[in-house]
């Protein structure tokens, strides 16, 4: 049983389309990717388990690779369209859309997330990305360098932040008997002018019902842990080892501190990517068959492509050790996940096989086991201080989150270490975090 107070935070990430070769399993219906019903029933089984929040990322653009023919990574729905429709369909979990700040502008986004906070009566979170790519769909001929789409998210930030600030929580008095709508004086233009943005406002959505949205960020550069210290509620991040994620963990929450913030207003999710059986024998037998289903060349080239890999993985013998990578290297797509695939080459010296078993899940930790290992291992990085819970990276096939939902969640339970209930009706009362003043008073 547990001895700390704290309880796991579980967030669910759930792939737009059926991930890796699970869409390829004679028992995986079709054309989940177009049905409404698919995501409802995940949300509304997720919700039964009590997972804090449900989360959708996003791309704005088609990798045209040679992977593209084998895996469903091209199509998805807009988390900002699916999200309001989940929110009618469900009452307490969180729902966190992703949405771009390279490839938007801050008054649609303060809008649509505002908008999303009121349709689910305080349940919206925010993942701000600056994206890996996409110039070439928004009059571009390149994608932005990643230090300036680091710089052009930090005020994106601010002004996003600042129209939600445009009005009084109690700016609309409405008061028939004088005719009055709207107390003026609790109206605020934010009249921003900045390097990025000219932005007047007022925004023209009323103040979200938690205040602001709850901010998730995933960035473990120095530019992603800087945005992530300074306004990040929801940290995602990937870490391989608890030495590795402790570290991470101290960092991320010594750098709030400077920012004038308390530790306990971040709260840090490693990724895992569980696999659950009655038996570990059951376990290892549906991760092996999802393996044997998954072209080893197009994911190879891929992971290649997405770690800037000076040589092709898919080009080596599949038992050969993988060559050691550069010491040094740069990158303005994903500078972060490439020291994780190079950090870890250089710890555990796999072959391409083991290499190709280890990142099915984008660089995150598979857990492969019993209920009662996964909750083992969930409670030990937990009680070591290396997270406040962790962010479950689902395939999307529904089994696989029911086999997670009704096993580990009860055993999580009955240590004492995630709730039963879900405590308060907005999604930052169930974090835990504070509800956001306006800044205006």
């Amino acid at each position: 049983m547990s001895t700390s107070p704290r309880k796991i935070i579980l967030g669910a990430f759930v792939p737009g389309v059926l991930t890796g070769s699970a869409w390829r399993l004679p028992e995986a219906p079709a054309d989940t990717f177009l049905d409404f019903d698919h995501y409802r029933y995940i949300a509304e089984k997720l919700e039964a388990g009590r997972f804090h929040a449900l989360f959708f990322n996003d791309s704005v653009k088609v990798d045209l690779d040679p992977g593209l023919e084998k895996g469903p990574n091209g199509v998805r729905w807009d988390p900002l369209v699916l999200a309001p429709a989940l929110a009618l369909v469900t009452r307490h979990i969180g729902l966190i859309a992703t949405g771009s700040t390279t490839y938007n502008e801050p008054y649609n986004l303060a809008r649509k997330y505002a908008s999303l906070d009121h349709i689910s009566k305080g349940r919206a979170g925010w993942n701000l990305v600056t994206s890996l790519g996409g110039g070439e769909n928004f009059n571009r001929a390149d994608h932005t360098g990643h230090d300036d789409r680091h710089a052009r998210a930090e005020e994106f930030y601010d002004v996003v932040s600042g129209l939600w600030d445009s009005w009084g929580d109690d700016a609309f008095v409405q008061d028939k008997a004088s005719g009055t709508w709207l107390d003026l004086d609790k109206l605020h233009v934010l009249d921003h002018q900045g390097k990025h943005f000219q932005v007047k406002g007022p925004l023209n959505v009323a103040r979200p019902i938690q205040g602001h949205p709850v901010i998730a960020q995933a960035g473990a550069s120095d530019a992603g842990i800087r945005l992530g210290a300074r306004v990040g509620e929801l940290i995602f991040t990937a870490q391989q080892t608890v030495e590795e994620s402790l570290a991470f963990y101290g960092q991320i929450k010594s750098e709030a501190a400077s920012f004038g913030r308390s530790a306990d207003e971040l709260l840090v999710l490693p990724g895992i990517s569980p696999v659950v059986g009655k038996t570990f024998a059951e376990a290892q037998a549906k991760y092996d068959r999802l393996q044997e289903l998954l072209d080893p060349v197009s994911f190879l080239s891929r992971i290649s492509r997405f770690a800037s890999l000076a040589y092709d993985l898919s080009e080596l013998p599949f038992d050969e050790v993988v060559p050691l990578p550069p010491e040094q290297f740069s990158t303005d797509s994903h500078p972060s996940r490439q020291k994780l695939v190079y950090d870890l080459i250089r710890r555990e010296r796999p072959t391409v096989r083991q290499l190709f078993n280890k990142l099915t899940a984008g660089g995150h930790r598979v857990l492969i086991g019993t209920p009662e290992s996964i909750a083992d291992d969930l409670q030990h990085w937990f009680e070591a201080g290396a997270a406040d819970g962790f962010n479950v990276m689902f395939s999307g096939l529904h089994s696989g989150i029911d086999d997670f939902v009704d096993g580990v969640v009860p055993e999580l339970q009955r240590r004492g270490l995630f709730q039963q209930e879900y405590p308060g009706s907005t999604l930052r009362e169930n974090l835990g975090l504070p509800y956001r003043r306006n800044r205006h008073g």
